[in-house]
């Protein structure tokens, strides 16, 4: 297994034609420092945007992994990126002066031959591993039959089970146990394929234009005509007529492997899992799989991962009935007492939702005063107790945020069902709706032995501490 980071000694290029769009393009691997990833560069836009291969640049998924950043995209990512990945290259940059990068025969091997021959380097950093400690799970079986999973492993494996429907290929099966070992042989050279069905559809929506008997196999899944096999041969401007394949593909194409389709999925894959950002440990177990479940799985493993590094950072102890202790709390928040009003954070899932509670005790300061004989919670307290618990979910959707303080700017919607008293513990839930440019809009309830005393809309902002300092004096 790769252990170490890796980068390439010089550059290397790749030329042709894009699977999707056509184009002429040309992408150049450029060697990159330690812990750089995986970066394009659209050379051919005039401030040269750059785009991170990581799941939070993903644009689209419907045939094949486009990235992008504000309306710049680069197309159909998967099968460079698994040339990547299946050497173990973890940083470099990727100049493209198009957008989508030349398809080759349909497969990894062209990026592959290329990286090989300007080399690889290890660097002075290990590679920071995901270690897959319990099954993470993502299914669609009732409609598309599709089921991923990944088990804890010490190394990284794939089996990958498919069966299209349509095709009279049928069932096929593959395990890659070791990617340093069976990438570049094994699963690099497999094609992209597609059905003599879908061809038709995909000219019209604009897709396969740089599609051709060279670079793709047509597996046949329905009863073909001369007539069709004539159109087929206009479509993709072949000089030579189209033939009926006995082995199931137009133009009898030879497989290179007998479950060529299936280890394309497999590299497909492999692909995709360069979209987290780290390498990770753990047996992924797929059926039926695409590139949309690859992504929704990815998603939750991210978070998970994400969740596992706040922990991490913040919290000393580690419990399996809370995520942050009042401890953690105060290094990710401003607050101190008597106005920290949270005591802990039960669950966080990175730009969705967050679990806090509060205990609420006759020693409060403000019981003092607010209805003596007769102590009552403070409803604008409520809602600052459940602001504060929306801060920590906002300050863990950016970078360093210790740097950074959240204002709140609107309270929409809220509503006061029931009396807070002390020995009370309110359960905050809150679920973001919406974030854009550091402001975000959250839905908020509060609970005390499972009713709801309160609720409101909370808009708010992250703002630099250093920025804001500056502007008060």
């Amino acid at each position: 297994m790769f252990k170490h980071q890796q980068t390439i000694k010089q550059e290397a290029s790749c030329s042709g034609i894009g699977l999707h769009t056509g184009n002429k393009t040309t992408v150049t691997f450029k060697p990159a420092p330690i812990n750089t990833g995986i970066r394009f560069v659209r050379v051919d836009q005039p401030d040269r945007p750059v785009i991170p291969a990581d799941i939070e640049h993903v644009t689209d998924i419907s045939r094949g992994t486009t990235l992008g950043i504000n309306r710049v995209k680069v197309h159909t990512v998967e099968h460079l990126l698994a040339a990547l990945v299946g050497l173990g290259i973890d940083n470099t940059i990727v100049e493209i002066n198009s957008n989508e990068p030349p398809v080759g025969d349909g497969s990894a091997l062209h990026f592959v031959d290329a990286l090989t021959e300007a080399g690889i380097v290890e660097q002075d950093s290990p590679k920071d591993y995901l270690v897959v400690e319990e099954m993470i799970r993502y299914d669609d079986v009732k409609k598309k039959g599709i089921e991923l999973m990944v088990l804890p492993s010490d190394e990284f494996r794939i089996t990958f089970m498919s069966h299209p429907k349509r095709s009279t290929v049928g069932a096929q099966y593959t395990v890659m146990f070791s990617l340093e070992d069976e990438f570049v042989t094994e699963y690099a050279p497999a094609r992209t394929f597609g059905f003599l069905s879908e061809v038709e559809k995909l000219r019209e929506q604009g897709l396969i234009k740089g599609g051709t008997l060279d670079n793709a196999l047509i597996m046949i899944d329905k009863p073909v005509n001369q007539d069709e096999l004539d159109y087929l041969r206009k479509l993709f401007n072949l000089k030579e007529t189209v033939s009926f394949g006995k082995n199931g593909i137009v133009n009898g194409t030879p497989l290179r492997f007998p479950d060529e389709f299936c280890r394309h999925k497999t590299s497909d894959l492999i692909g995709d899992l360069a979209l987290l950002g780290n390498p990770i440990k753990g047996h992924v177990m797929a059926v039926n799989s695409g590139h949309a479940a690859n992504i929704e799985l990815i998603k939750k493993i991210r978070k998970i991962y994400q969740k596992k590094e706040m922990r991490s950072k913040y919290q000393k102890i580690k419990s399996k009935d809370f995520l942050f202790d009042v401890n953690a709390i105060q290094k990710i928040m401003p607050h101190r007492y008597p106005f920290l009003l949270v005591d802990r954070i039960i669950d966080l899932v990175p730009g969705e939702r967050v679990i806090g509670l509060k205990n609420v005790t006759i020693n409060e300061q403000f019981f003092n005063g607010h209805f003596p004989g007769q102590p009552v919670m403070p409803g604008v307290l409520q809602i600052e107790a459940m602001a504060q618990v929306g801060g920590v979910l906002m300050l863990n959707t950016v970078d360093n945020p210790q740097d950074k303080l959240v204002y709140f700017v609107s309270i929409d919607k809220a509503k006061f069902r029931k009396p807070v008293v002390p020995g009370d513990q309110i359960r905050f839930e809150l679920e973001m709706l919406q974030y854009r440019r550091r402001t975000s809009k959250m839905q908020g309830k509060a609970f005390v032995d499972g009713d709801l005393v309160a609720e409101a809309e909370l808009t708010a902002m992250v703002v630099d501490k250093k920025r804001e300092n500056s502007v008060n004096s």
